[in-house]
Formats: C-alpha cells, sequence, structure tokens
C-alpha cells in the first residue's frame, strides 16, 4: 500500500514557507476559505479548549485566538508547517506534530474539534474520525471542513487519479458521504452546507449524555 502519511509530509513540507503568503495558490486559497468559514461559526460560541487537527501553519488557531482566549492545540503531519505556525507565537496554542489517526491527547480532552482541508489525506479516515470523538467532551463539536465530491467525479478521484498521486490525496468525498461517517461516529449532524465551489463545512455534536 502507498505510504500516504510519508506522502503527504513530503508534500506539506514542501507548502509551509509559502503557504500563507499567496491566497491565489490553489491548496493556500482553499485552506483559507474552511479556515475563515470555521472562524465564523465560532465566533459566538464558548469554549475553553479546542484541538485543530492537520493545523498546518496555525491559519485557523491565529484566526481564533483574535475572537477569544482559550488554550488551543494544533496537530499536524508536517514538521515545516508545525515550524512555521510556532513562528508565529499564537496566544494560548500548543504545537505537536503527528497523526490524526493517532491522537495524543487523552480522552475527552476538548470542547472543540476541527479539521481544515486536510480530511482528504488520512489514509484511515473513520479511525481520524473515532480519534476526535473519543478526545471530544460530551457535548463538543467537531467541525470538518473539507473540498471533495461523490457520485462518478469522487470514483474516479479515488480509484483512478489519487492512486497515481504523489501529493498524499487518498480520498474524497462530498459533504452527504462526510455527514454519513459523522453519524456511523456517534456525533449527531447539526448543519452541513456546501460554502463555495465544492468547498463544504459539516458540523457534529458529541452527546451530551
Amino acid at each position: 500500500m502507498k505510504d500516504y502519511e510519508a506522502l503527504s509530509k513530503k508534500h506539506f513540507d514542501a507548502q509551509a514557507p509559502e503557504y500563507d503568503q499567496r491566497d491565489t495558490i490553489y491548496y493556500s486559497r482553499e485552506g483559507k476559505i474552511s479556515c475563515r468559514d470555521i472562524a465564523a461559526i465560532l465566533k459566538d460560541t464558548a469554549y475553553a479548549d479546542l484541538l485543530d487537527v492537520g493545523c498546518g501553519t496555525g491559519f485557523l488557531l491565529d484566526l481564533l485566538s483574535k475572537q477569544r482566549v482559550a488554550h488551543y492545540a494544533g496537530l499536524d503531519l508536517s514538521p515545516e508547517m508545525i515550524r512555521m505556525a510556532r513562528q508565529k507565537d499564537i496566544p494560548g496554542a500548543e504545537l505537536t506534530e503527528g497523526s490524526a489517526d493517532r491522537l495524543p491527547f487523552p480522552d475527552e480532552s476538548f470542547d472543540i474539534v476541527t479539521c481544515s482541508q486536510s480530511f482528504h489525506h488520512y489514509p484511515y479516515p473513520e479511525k481520524a474520525m473515532a480519534e476526535a470523538f473519543r478526545v471530544l467532551r460530551k457535548g463538543g463539536l467537531y467541525i470538518l471542513s473539507d473540498t471533495g465530491v461523490g457520485g462518478l467525479g469522487g470514483w474516479i478521484d479515488n480509484h483512478l487519479l489519487f492512486p497515481l498521486s504523489r501529493s498524499g490525496d487518498c480520498h474524497t468525498t462530498n459533504r452527504k458521504g462526510i455527514a454519513r461517517m459523522m453519524e456511523q461516529a456517534g456525533f449527531t449532524v447539526t448543519d452541513s452546507r456546501q460554502i463555495q465551489g465544492f468547498i463544504y463545512t459539516v458540523t457534529g455534536k458529541k452527546s451530551a449524555r
């Protein structure tokens, strides 16, 4: 099996130095659209501890820290992305190199877990979602924003294009597919919407009981 994590790490290490410099770069543009949407969703939401999985250069954490004082944790597979994020000196932020399907945090550590434009790089997406569920406190929110398609386009990506790709992309689905995956992981889907083009945001809530 192709080592998608190694490919993703190499891909994002190369992107890191210029990721924040230009909004017109395709991979940067979509990520920032998703981050700004998540920040808008959380603008009036109270929380004490938030984890951003696939935090990249800390773009979302930087936005959120300007909205609310809290404990922020960011995790990314790419050491170069983590290095760039640390240079921002984001208030309240703890930044860690690691994998989305092996989160190095105890159960029920966070009120909110976010994931912006990195989910399609996870070779074990169901495990990554289960890990998000595990580290969330009861009543917590999981907000996932990504770009993807379903149907024939998704089949072509998943079975023809991505197996040949060297960027670490390994699967795609649309917002309905992500909503179904969230429900299978134990979340109650509270919002599912298309933002722009094929970019979507889906929010799931972990039961308070």
